[in-house]
C-alpha cells in the first residue's frame, strides 16, 4: 500500500558531542543529545530554578491578581475542563492549587463538556451548565481561545471568564480573532514573548498558578519560606504534556523530568499512583513513555467513549482506594476502547482499499485522505486516523456521525503539512463546508455536513498536492544510526529510559544491518524474530507485523527491556525494515 520508509541517520556534530562527554555525559547519551540540537550540559540542568519565569508569559500576571480577588472574597470559581488528557490533568492542578492558596473548597467547582453532547470548548451550552454551581469566574483550560460565543454569553450573564489555553486563535481573514476577556493567557496569542510556544494546557495552567502565589505572596497572604509548594503537583503537568504530544523543547522537558523525578521517588496524587497501577507499571521506573502509551490513554479513553468526569475524580480524591477504583473503571473503558478501535480500523482499511483501487496508481495514495463510514466512533477518530497516517504518510481526516447527524472529523498530518492552517485556508476557499474547526500543526479537528463530504476532501487533497513537495511525501525515518556491540546492555536501556524523550525529542531509534536466523508469529499478530547483531543472537519482536522478513534486512529499533514471569530480557522492538 505505501513504500517502506527511508532510514537517514541523524547527524552528530562532533564539538557539540565532544562537548558534552567532556562535561561527564554518557558517550552514548553525548551522541544522542547532540543529535537532537543539545550543544552544553547546561541545557540539561532540569533543576526547577531553571524553568522560564511566569512573569513573560503574557496575561499571567493580570489573571493572577483576578484570581487572587476572588480568593479574598470567596467568589466562587468553575473550572471548564476538556475532555482529553491535557485538559482532565490542567483541571485536577487547577483546583488543587487553588485550594493550597487559599480558596475554600467549596467554593471550587468544574465542568468538563460531554464530546458528543456539548463539543469541544466554552459553548454558551456550557457556560449555562457552569452556571448551576452559581459561579462569579468561569478558568478555561486547554481551551476557551476560539471560544468567542461561549465567551460573550458568559460576559452578558455577568460571569467573568479567564481564558488558559494553547491552541492557536481563530482568524477571520488575515486577522487573529481572541475572545472579548481582558484576561487571556496562551503563549501563542499575538504580542506574547514567552519563549515556549510548546507549552500544553496544564503547563499554561501551572505557569497561572505560578504567578497566582507571587500575587497573593505580594499582597501578604503568606511569607516567602511558608508558601505553599506547588511542584507537588509537576506529576499532574508531566503526565498532561507528555500525553498531549507537544514538542518537548527545553522548557517542557524540564517540567516533566520534575514530574518523573517525583513518582519515581514515590510523591505522587493517589490517582497518579494507582494509573500505574492499574496499567501494570512500576513507579519506581516511570518514563516518559509510560505517560505517553500507559497512563495518558487510559485516561483518555473516558472522554472518548464514557465521561472524563471519572478521570478528573480520579486526580483529584486523595484516598488511595477511591482512586484504585476509578483507575480500574478507566483501565476497563481503556480495553473498550482498544476494542472499539480495533473494528474501526479494519472497517477504515476496507475504505482505504476501496478507494486506492479507484486510482490508477493505488500504490500511490493521494496527497490527503478522508475517511468515513456509518459505523465509526466519534470518540475514537482521532485515534483511526493516526494509524492511518502513519501507514499511508499522508494527512488524514477520519469522520463519524455526530448526535446532531453532522460529521465529526479529526485529522492528523506529517511534517511539512500546517493541518489547522490548511484548514483555515479550506474554509476561505470554501465558505460554507467547514461549520467549526481548530487545532495544531499536526493534528486538527473540524465538523461539516455529510453533503460536504466530497468537497471537503477535495479542497483537502488541493491544498495538500500545492503544499506537499512530492519528496515529503515519502517517508523518512530519523534513526541514531547502528549501536555498537558493547552498549547493547540492560543498563544502557535503563540509562535511556530514565531520560526525558517525546515529540520533538524523540527516543532513540537504532538502525542496524541484521540477519533473520528465525521468526515466528505469536499471539497472531506480531512476528518474534531471532537476529544476529554484532556477531551475537539477540531476540526482537515486531507489534503488528505478520509479513515474514527477508533473510537479511536493515532494521529499525528500540532497546526495551521486557520482564517475563521475573526474568527481565533485552529485546529490540522493531519499528520499520529500510
Amino acid at each position: 500500500m505505501s513504500l517502506p520508509p527511508i532510514i537517514e541517520p541523524r547527524d552528530v556534530p562532533p564539538r557539540a558531542c565532544w562537548t558534552l562527554e567532556q562535561a561527564g555525559v554518557h558517550p552514548l547519551l553525548a551522541r544522542l543529545f547532540a543529535a537532537r540540537g543539545v550543544t552544553s550540559a547546561d541545557q540539561l540542568d532540569d533543576a526547577p530554578a531553571r524553568l522560564l519565569p511566569p512573569d513573560t508569559l503574557k496575561g499571567a500576571a493580570s489573571a493572577a491578581a483576578r484570581l487572587a480577588e476572588a480568593i479574598q472574597r470567596g467568589q466562587h470559581i468553575c473550572v471548564v475542563a476538556d475532555y482529553d488528557c491535557d485538559g482532565a490533568t490542567a483541571c485536577a492542578v487547577a483546583l488543587r492549587a487553588l485550594a493550597m492558596l487559599g480558596a475554600a473548597r467549596e467554593t471550587l467547582h468544574y465542568v468538563v463538556p460531554d464530546r458528543a453532547v456539548h463539543g469541544y470548548g466554552l459553548t454558551p451550552e456550557i457556560v449555562e451548565l457552569a452556571r448551576r454551581g452559581r459561579p462569579e469566574l468561569l478558568i478555561t483550560v486547554d481551551n476557551g481561545i476560539a471560544s468567542l460565543a461561549g465567551v460573550a454569553h458568559a460576559r452578558t450573564l455577568g460571569l467573568d471568564v479567564i481564558v488558559t489555553d494553547h491552541h492557536l486563535p481563530a482568524r477571520e481573514g488575515d486577522s487573529v480573532s481572541l475572545p472579548d476577556t481582558p484576561w487571556i493567557v496562551n503563549p501563542n496569542q499575538p504580542g506574547c514573548s514567552f519563549q515556549s510556544k510548546a507549552l500544553a494546557g496544564v503547563g499554561v495552567m501551572f505557569y497561572v498558578l505560578l504567578a497566582l502565589r507571587a500575587e497573593l505572596r505580594s499582597r501578604g497572604a503568606f511569607a516567602a519560606d511558608a508558601q505553599p509548594r506547588l511542584d507537588a503537583l509537576l506529576d499532574l503537568v508531566a503526565l498532561g504534556t507528555v500525553a498531549d504530544v507537544v514538542r518537548l523543547d527545553a522548557n517542557n522537558r524540564r517540567l516533566v523530568a520534575q514530574g518523573l523525578k517525583r513518582i519515581r521517588a514515590g510523591r505522587m496524587q493517589a490517582g497518579v499512583a494507582a494509573l500505574f497501577a492499574a496499567a501494570g507499571r512500576e513507579p519506581s521506573r516511570a518514563s516518559a513513555f509510560d505517560f505517553g502509551f500507559a497512563i495518558g490513554p487510559r485516561l483518555n479513553a473516558a472522554g472518548r467513549l464514557a465521561d472524563m468526569t471519572i478521570g478528573i475524580e480520579c486526580l483529584l480524591t486523595d484516598d488511595p482506594l477511591r482512586a484504585l477504583e476509578l483507575a480500574q473503571q478507566l483501565d476497563a473503558i481503556n480495553r473498550e476502547r482498544r476494542d472499539v478501535e480495533a473494528g474501526m480500523r479494519e472497517q477504515a482499511e476496507l475504505r482505504l482499499q476501496a478507494l486506492l483501487a479507484q486510482l490508477d496508481t493505488p500504490a500511490d495514495p493521494p496527497s490527503a485522505v478522508s475517511i468515513f463510514d456509518e459505523s465509526f466512533h466519534e470518540g475514537v477518530v482521532g485515534i483511526v486516523a493516526s494509524r492511518l497516517k502513519d501507514r499511508l504518510h499522508r494527512p488524514t481526516f477520519v469522520f463519524a456521525r455526530g448526535r446532531d447527524g453532522l460529521l465529526k472529523g479529526s485529522g492528523r498530518s506529517i511534517n511539512g503539512f500546517h493541518l489547522r492552517d490548511a484548514l483555515d485556508l479550506m474554509c476561505k476557499r470554501h465558505p460554507a463546508v467547514l461549520q467549526r474547526f481548530g487545532g495544531h500543526a499536526m493534528a486538527a479537528g473540524c465538523t461539516i455536513a455529510e453533503a460536504d463530504l466530497a468537497t471537503f476532501d477535495a479542497a483537502l487533497q488541493a491544498v495538500a498536492s500545492e503544499w506537499l513537495d512530492p519528496a515529503l511525501l515519502h517517508h523518512r525515518l530519523a534513526t541514531d544510526g547502528p549501536l555498537p556491540a558493547r552498549w547493547f546492555d540492560p543498563a544502557v536501556a535503563q540509562m535511556l529510559d530514565s531520560q526525558v524523550w517525546g515529540q520533538a525529542f524523540e527516543p532513540p531509534l537504532f538502525d542496524d544491518v541484521v540477519e533473520v536466523t528465525s521468526q515466528r508469529l505469536v499471539g497472531e499478530k506480531h512476528l518474534k524474530l531471532v537476529v544476529r547483531h554484532g556477531g551475537t543472537l539477540r531476540e526482537a519482536i515486531w507489534f503488528g507485523r505478520t509479513d515474514p522478513l527477508p533473510q537479511r534486512a536493515r532494521l529499525a529499533y528500540r532497546l526495551a527491556l521486557d520482564t517475563w514471569q521475573g526474568e527481565q530480557r533485552l529485546q529490540m522492538v522493531v519499528q520499520a525494515m529500510g
